[in-house]
């Protein structure tokens, strides 16, 4: 049975036995519903101990390490380590998240602490910096962010009593912080001669700014504001973890196992020593206390939790244990009874009962413990230690039996033999010995075939066989019980096996991944019954697959919990659980094991019961018999958007070449030519691989997107309008639902979405600084206020905007594959649904993050490559339309069924008011009504049904349909083809725009004397379009290959083109019929072209390095042009026919004579004096300004000179479009730059009067006119395109003021040096010279002054005085302006110098200071709004900026 599938039964987290006191303190609280909330491994626990009943908070992907608890007691707050570590808040009462906040902290997050009134939470990281912030965590903002400290902080509170005070203390520090505004400023306190500078481990805040804390050596320290002014001495007798206040006053607990109860005043109350109760022992450490009304919770280091009731405050209540720090590797189960066993590196064993979900016995040994078995009579207990030992116990009182030691290394693994006569026993020092259980295991065997240490083991039912794997990844197999290998692979096939934990074997094959290391899976155990096996691997992820799994890379359910490595994992003896452990964890999870049939059932549970399964996802790639992807999709899913250069590179690269700018600005250069260019018109829409981007405006404008231009579309008039805001391929658009707004994404470094007006024409909003390489879909929210966003880097990432505010609500990493739509719900802008390849997800936003859940298939089938999606008519209902041409209905995240809806995919699918619209590969557009139940209307897209009025010509019956959208009485649709067509509702199709198919285009030729040209592309076209105002598509025909260039004769009535497979046609220009064709070359034609005058000859250019002439009337070749080392770029006829000029690949520029092909060497002043019919090279002096300063990067791809020869317009490699004046002599040259196509200009020409400019970009696959303006002409309004010189240095250049104020550079002068040369050694360093790492960081913030640091109790020294502010002479006039201004009409000046700012009263002449900054000022500004009198912004040298406010310094309260 070679099934791949993922096996349709699951697993429930049941309970889990443990809590983590080791390494985190403060865990451990009271919910309002008296619940207790803690964690343990990556595990949020709600536990009632009425009930005796967990729930789990499963949000985490790593070891929670810290927690805190709302004020009103219900929404718990957890933090997780990990590299990319987020902090979830959750409810403690449902289990399901309210928001993840992400992105900030790196490591881990040590400590959280909500306010007083919850609005905010704040964080501490495990970073070197270990920052702090402030976050509004239901909106999942970050409000501020601090480094906290150069060493670990192990607590933080807010002050309860004064908003905006936080406290935090650690490693020999606490500090005081004050968040105004978005700035969060510390002050350290002062340990003075009260108590010694030491480490501060737990804090709590009183009245009256005062602030208790727990220190190291178990004193209490009390401070009054940020001095220390008492201790409370031996509070406890060591250091002081945890302290927690209540409304009766304070608890705390320490290492010495006691836990104190005080007074609201911190008068001791009473003390409850764990170590002498029944249940304490020696070494007890409590790390974490709660005290609520007369009960008190204490969390121990030791994973315990015990409950104690104050007027009993003797007999502790033992409600949680787990086991202590260190390794846990031992599991065994009971044969007979639900009973687990677990041995640890705490050298505890352990005995759970799986009913009770209890601790029913231990027993401490001597050594570590690191494997167990249970006999098959259920008497004998043995466990493998870890120093080559193994003890066999009884059961049933813990009593030893025999304690043997064979063996130097651990033991990893033992199992007695399933007729109870052997244990086999497997060690490190790769042997197994085999002993006999009757002879008071006498040693009767030993196996020793293996290389490497053995790791797992399992006997045949006979007890005949055992079978091991060791650490190589070996299988071998003994005969028992003597030990001889058997290497007789037929004689070991027949065998049954009693229990099936080794790793590898055919039967297991599956449970590998396709490539992996051999040893990141842990632990097996079939349940041959059920048919089902369970993993456990290194990743923290317990698996389930069917059993046996034969191919590799099986499909499986994935539970998460553990944190780190699942060492071992068990059925139940009767198969109702599973049972796993965690090595670093040192936890137990139990699951119970939910059958098929009774999944039926568990779809209508609680919902908390589905969330524990909502963390289950299926395996990696759910399905295994998925069907072949659609051929159009395989494409679609291939393209990349990666560029090697990026717009974004320009100026970094041009700030590498500033060399070469210096030696040409020293060259006076042209300016760039007066005449411009305006974008008139574009034929092209960007349909092949981009979807549901076309839609109709307010006005009943179209508007939709090519290469880098948002395009509005006026249909009765023929005229486009343009938005040129991207530099870049726009890759997805989507209209705002008022229909007056459109959002457009597009490639690049650090792209960017832009949400312009289709009115104005003019942007709204620009949002970047999520996305890399790309974005690929975008959807406005139904109130239009929300955006979302799905990118192109590797993980898709989804983005939530607020975009008026350009603010990023939330985000997640979306899939691994690509996404591409995304819909937010019309109902509720909290959720959305993308889907994918493979991919259906609905998500709903938690603060800062996004909850997603993958679409319940249920029954009905498996997960398919989804394309599009809408919302119908509820908030739950939703449809998405899949590959397979079928459309699935979804009720929340459940598929309710699928609809037969077109042959081959379903690509667009457009939501009405009754109903639904939907388009599909097999290019029909179907009408449904609004359950999707009956086809109301088909229409066929075809050439038959094609409009008169149509502005050109389809190209194939039923293409592919990319995009649907309905209004003003018609259907839009928008094909794979480049074509928008509308449909009337009475069947008749209009052609309204077209362009190239997918593939580069790169011919491109004018006619000689009418308004129409030629292009061809690698879409194997040749399109004939005019460009009179009709701008349509008059001719196409296709062609057995691509083609990369063609050329009119001079009458204009042949068109020669050349192919990508070496041979070229001369057509008829009107009809595009054959007229001649050849084929001498076998690569690409890269360049033709006829002879002036009379057209007597064609030269023909290959990429294989030749030109070949042909006399056209003889249709014979008669010369061929040698000399070229790489391909042929450019071609020019001289205007007599005699002289051909050719540009290689390599830049050279070589001249030959026609007919038959001779060299000939040209100086270069020579060639400016003859005549040329035309200019489209790209090389020689007369163009070398032409050539960019990155010219290495970048290729000018094409060119083209006016007839009176004054203006060349070139095409480059960035979509750069640039007019010169021609000659272009000298480097660099000045030029105009226009933005429109994306990456690859690949061609331009002037039309035949020069009144328009046509260019076309490569993969943008449009064709762009430009309309050609004279100098005077231009009208005021504003150009379309940037306008760009080089750089302005030369041009008149800067004052000599200005020029030294522009190179004052600020960053070092403060830092660095001194300002006085210095000789000798200061004073106060005369004694010793400080060694490099004792050196302070240098900074200008105030140094501590050494003396006060150390503690020097018993000298007398003289009270420092403070020194006061007095006067200050001088004014920052130097490099700052606008700096001084009047407040108080007159009455004061305000200015700044130094760091100071200075308020100087006219009339008494006295000055007050603002002295808050500490380095210099260098702008100040006055508010001007009546509301805010008298508020000054002032801004340093260093990173803050701080708002003033100057009433305090007239009150004097400074």
């Amino acid at each position: 049975m070679a099934d791949r599938s993922a096996p349709s039964c699951h697993l429930r987290l049941e309970w889990v036995y443990g809590y983590r006191g080791h390494q985190c303190r403060n865990n451990l609280y009271y919910t309002a519903a008296k619940e207790i909330v803690y964690f343990v491994a990556g595990v949020g626990v709600v536990y009632s101990p009425r009930e005796h009943r967990q729930k789990f908070y499963l949000g985490h992907q790593d070891d929670i390490i810290s927690l805190a608890l709302h004020p009103e007691r219900v929404l718990v707050a957890t933090g997780q380590v990990g590299k990319e570590p987020y902090i979830c808040v959750w409810d403690s009462y449902t289990v399901q998240t309210i928001s993840v906040l992400k992105d900030v902290h790196t490591h881990g997050i040590a400590c959280l602490a909500f306010d007083l009134d919850g609005q905010r939470l704040v964080s501490v990281g495990l970073d070197s910096k270990n920052t702090v912030c402030v976050w509004d965590w239901r909106k999942g903002k970050l409000l501020s962010v601090a480094p906290g400290h150069t060493d670990r902080i192990f607590d933080i509170s807010w002050d309860l009593y004064q908003p905006n005070k936080l406290v935090s203390c650690g490693v020999k520090h606490i500090k005081f912080w004050s968040l105004c505004g978005n700035s969060l400023t510390p002050k350290r306190g002062v340990f003075g001669k009260t108590g010694d500078l030491q480490t501060i481990l737990c804090l709590a805040c009183a009245r009256d700014e005062v602030t208790y804390s727990g220190a190291l050596n178990g004193d209490i320290y009390v401070w009054k504001g940020i001095n220390l002014v008492r201790t409370i001495q031996g509070a406890h007798a060591a250091g002081i973890f945890s302290m927690n206040a209540c409304e009766e006053g304070f608890a705390t607990g320490g290492r010495d196992g006691c836990v104190r109860l005080w007074d609201l005043n911190f008068k001791p109350i009473t003390v409850i020593d764990l170590r002498e109760t029944d249940q304490g022992y020696k070494g007890l450490s409590v790390r974490s206390v709660c005290w609520r009304g007369d009960h008190i919770l204490v969390g121990t280091q030791d994973s315990e939790i015990f409950e104690i009731v104050v007027h009993e405050r003797n007999k502790p209540f033992l409600i949680m244990q787990g086991h202590c720090e260190g390794e846990l590797w031992a599991l065994a189960v009971h044969p007979t009874k639900p009973l687990a066993m677990t041995g640890s590196d705490d050298r505890s064993v352990r005995i759970w009962s799986l009913i009770d979900h209890a601790l029913i016995a231990r027993c401490n040994m001597e050594e570590p413990i690191r494997c167990a078995a249970v006999s098959t009579d259920g008497i004998h207990l043995a466990l493998g230690m870890k120093d080559g030992s193994f003890t066999v116990l009884r059961v049933r009182d813990m009593t030893e039996v025999v304690h043997i030691k064979d063996r130097k290394e651990a033991i990893h693994e033992l199992k007695y033999s399933p007729d109870g006569n052997f244990l086999a026993v497997g060690s490190n020092d790769s042997s197994v010995d085999i002993y006999g259980v009757v002879q008071r295991y006498k040693k009767v065997g030993e196996c020793i075939g293996s290389l490497s240490f053995i790791t797992h083991m399992d006997w045949s039912s006979d007890s005949k066989y055992l079978q091991t794997n060791d650490g190589n990844g070996k299988r071998l197999f003994y005969r028992m019980p003597s030990g001889k290998e058997v290497t007789n692979k037929e004689e070991v096939k027949v065998v049954q096996w009693a229990s099936w934990t080794c790793v590898s074997g055919l039967e297991v094959n599956g449970i590998w991944p396709k490539y992996s290391d051999i040893n990141d899976i842990n632990s097996v155990d079939a349940n041959f019954i059920g048919q089902v096996m369970v993993t456990a691997d290194d990743y923290g992820i317990v698996k389930l697959f069917r059993y046996p799994c034969l191919r590799k890379g099986a499909k499986f359910k994935k539970y998460l919990g553990h944190s780190a490595h699942v060492t071992n994992v068990r059925w139940s003896h009767d198969h109702q659980w599973v049972v796993s452990i965690g090595g670093a964890d040192h936890s137990v999870f139990q699951w119970k094991f939910v059958p098929d049939r009774k999944l039926k059932d568990s779809l209508h549970i609680a919902p908390q019961e589905s969330l524990v399964d909502s963390n289950s996802d299926e395996s990696d790639s759910d399905q295994s018999d998925v069907p072949e992807l659609d051929s159009e999709i395989e494409q679609e899913t291939q393209i990349t958007y990666r560029r090697q250069v990026y717009k974004e590179d320009l100026p970094q690269l041009k700030e590498q070449c500033k060399e070469k700018r210096k030696s040409a600005a020293s060259k006076r250069r042209e300016r760039a030519p007066g005449n411009s260019i305006r974008l008139h018109f574009v034929h092209g829409y960007r349909g092949y691989d981009c979807r549901s981007n076309l839609f109709y405006t307010q006005t009943g404008e179209i508007v939709y997107h090519v290469a880098a231009v948002g395009v509005v579309y006026n249909r009765q008039q023929n005229t486009q309008r343009f938005y040129l805001g991207h530099d870049d391929d726009i890759l997805c658009l989507a209209i705002h639902p008022l229909k007056d707004y459109v959002a457009t994404g597009q490639v690049g470094r650090d792209s960017s979405i832009h949400i312009w007006d289709t009115e104005t024409i003019k942007p709204l909003s620009v949002l970047k600084g999520y996305h890399q390489y790309g974005v690929c879909a975008v959807d406005f929210s139904a109130d239009g206020k929300r955006l979302a966003s799905v990118g192109i880097d590797d993980n898709h990432t989804i983005v939530l905007w607020d975009w008026k505010k350009g603010e990023k609500l939330s985000a997640v990493r979306g899939s691994k594959d690509k996404i591409f739509v995304v819909k937010i719900n019309p109902y509720m802008p909290d959720k959305l649904i993308t889907v994918g390849i493979k991919h259906m997800k609905f998500w709903r936003r938690a603060g800062g993050g996004l909850i997603g859940r993958k679409g319940c298939i249920g029954a009905l089938g498996r997960t398919d490559t989804m394309m599009c999606a809408v919302y119908g008519w509820t908030e739950e209902m939703s449809f998405s339309g899949t590959s397979t041409g079928d459309v699935c209905i979804w009720r929340d995240v459940f598929l309710m069924k699928t609809v037969k809806a077109h042959d081959g995919p379903v690509f667009s699918m457009h939501a009405l008011e009754k109903g639904f619209v939907t388009g599909g590969k097999d290019g029909v557009v179907a009408l449904w009504d609004d359950t999707f139940e009956r086809c109301l209307k088909t229409y066929a897209i075809k050439r038959a049904a094609l409009a008169p009025g149509s502005k050109g010509l389809l190209l194939e019956d039923n293409p592919s349909i990319r995009a649907i959208s309905l209004g003003h009485g018609h259907i839009l649709v928008g094909t794979k083809n480049g074509e928008i067509l509308e449909v009337d509702k009475s069947g008749p199709i209009t052609l309204l725009v077209q362009g190239h198919m997918e593939g580069e285009v790169w011919g491109l030729a004018t006619h000689p004397h009418l308004p129409i040209c030629a292009t061809v592309s690698d879409d194997k076209t040749l399109r004939i379009w005019d460009l009179s105002p009709s701008h349509c598509m008059l001719a196409v025909r296709k062609l057995k290959k691509g083609g990369r260039c063609c050329c009119f004769s001079p009458d204009g009535k042949a068109l020669a083109v050349g192919l990508n497979d070496g041979s070229f046609l001369i057509v008829n220009a009107d009809t595009l019929e054959d007229l001649v064709s050849f084929q001498h070359r076998k690569d690409v034609i890269s360049e033709i072209r006829f002879s002036p005058g009379a057209g007597k000859y064609l030269a023909v250019a290959s990429c294989d390095n030749f030109v070949d002439i042909y006399n056209v009337m003889s249709s014979k070749r008669v010369g061929i042009c040698k000399g070229a080392s790489s391909y042929i770029t450019h071609m020019d006829w001289d205007i007599r026919g005699k002289l051909l000029q050719v540009n290689t690949g390599a830049k050279e520029q070589l001249f030959f004579e026609a007919p038959r092909g001779k060299k000939q060497t040209i100086p270069s002043l020579e060639v400016e004096k003859i005549g040329w019919a035309s200019w489209t090279s790209v090389l020689g002096s007369c163009c070398e300004g032409i050539w960019p300063i990155i010219g290495e990067v970048t290729d000018v791809t094409a060119s083209c000179l006016t007839s009176d020869s004054k203006v060349l317009a070139t095409g480059d490699d960035f979509g750069f479009v640039k007019l010169f004046r021609y000659p272009a002599k000298g480097k660099f040259g000045k030029f105009k730059r226009y933005v429109a196509h994306s990456t690859h200009v690949t061609n331009v020409r002037w039309t035949y009067d020069d009144s328009l400019l046509v260019t076309v970009g490569g993969a943008d696959t449009s064709l762009m006119l430009w309309t050609y303006e004279m100098e005077g002409h231009r009208d005021s309004r504003q150009c379309d395109s940037e306008e760009s010189d080089l750089d302005s240095e030369e041009d008149g250049g800067y004052d000599s003021d200005v020029t030294r104020e522009n190179e004052i550079n600020y960053t070092i002068k403060a830092l660095s040096t001194n300002i006085r040369p210095m000789f000798g050694i200061k004073p106060h360093l005369q004694q010793k010279e400080p060694t490099l790492d004792e050196r302070p960081p240098v900074s200008r913030a105030l140094p501590q002054p050494e003396k006060l640091q150390t503690n020097n109790v018993g000298k007398k020294k003289r009270p420092i005085e403070d020194l006061i502010l007095e006067l200050v002479f001088g004014y920052r006039g130097k490099d700052c302006r606008n700096n001084v201004h009047y407040l108080n009409d007159g009455a004061d000046v305000i200015y700044h110098t130094a760091s100071v700012g200075i308020l100087y009263n006219v009339a008494t002449g006295s000055q007050s200071f603002y002295q808050e900054h500490n380095d210099d000022i260098l702008c100040l500004t006055v508010n001007q709004h009546p509301k805010f009198t008298n508020i000054v912004a002032t801004g340093q040298e260093t990173q803050q900026i701080c708002q003033q406010q100057l009433l305090l310094f007239m009150c004097g309260m400074q």
